[in-house]
């Protein structure tokens, strides 16, 4: 996805208010949540089903239904309604270890971020539709077609997880779960963006010898994975690390072992 991954002391300061605002930025996300698994299937080639999902997956649908926005994370849009609208494809598929995750790796000649994985994902643009319903859904399979040059027919969406909020770069991104019914190729669209396109089993994602926490100079602390030759951070690893623990999957593991982060990422 397209964003700035880690916040600072002063984003921190920035997202703890937005919050403190009350339940009802909170329930208002969830609502917007609702709303778009509830409506997904009124429009044309966009559907919101559990039908036909392996039973693997069970546990991740039932988060998405019953999971509230602070149980993600601390970090909640805005109640005023600010915030860059965006959404992410956390797409779970069955490779020869099982089941798995697919991320994409930035560019190593980026600015900002370079060589961080992450979810397919990116802006919402005015075609995808309203932002409180459909508009995630679409973008986030248009997204995911961009860059990794997945067939998004393939995909059944089966859940929408509270909208989140990313406080050092003004993103709001609903994470869009989806279920690789029918694989396609993927890889690398355009290499002055993504480096790599790759899939994680989520095997390796629960082993305990895999997981780290990151520490950022600014003083941010996260849950982060050593997976693939790659070192998944921010964002992206927070709500890895969510679903992890809500579908009952997570292991015990050492969150005293560190990896430092310079001021680059």
């Amino acid at each position: 996805m397209k964003t700035h991954e880690h916040s600072t002391d002063a984003d921190t300061a920035a997202a703890e208010n937005a919050a403190a605002q009350g339940r009802s930025g909170a329930a208002a996300a969830r609502d917007d949540r609702d709303a778009a698994a509830d409506t997904a299937g009124d429009a044309a080639a966009i559907d919101v089903t559990t039908e036909g999902l392996p039973s693997w997956l069970e546990p991740v649908a039932r988060a998405a239904r019953t999971v509230e926005p602070q149980q993600l994370s601390r970090f909640l849009p805005p109640a005023s309604g600010a915030g860059r609208q965006s959404a992410v494809l956390v797409l779970f598929g069955e490779g020869a270890r099982g089941p798995e995750l697919l991320l994409m790796e930035r560019a190593g000649s980026l600015r900002s971020h370079p060589g961080q994985p992450s979810f397919p994902g990116g802006s919402l643009d005015p075609a995808d539709g309203d932002q409180a319903t459909t508009g995630p859904l679409r973008a986030a399979l248009r997204e995911a077609e961009e860059e990794t040059g997945l067939d998004p027919r393939g995909v059944q969406i089966f859940g929408v997880l509270p909208r989140l909020y990313i406080p050092v770069s003004g993103f709001v991104v609903t994470p869009v779960l989806g279920w690789w019914r029918s694989p396609s190729p993927v890889g690398v669209v355009d290499p002055a963006e993504t480096a790599r396109v790759f899939t994680v089993p989520v095997a390796d994602l629960t082993d305990p010898a895999n997981r780290v926490t990151t520490r950022h100079p600014s003083g941010h602390r996260g849950p982060a994975f050593l997976v693939e030759s790659a070192l998944v951070w921010g964002f992206t690893a927070g709500v890895i690390d969510r679903i992890l623990h809500f579908a009952g999957w997570e292991r015990p593991w050492d969150k005293a072992k560190q990896v430092p982060l310079d001021w680059r990422a």
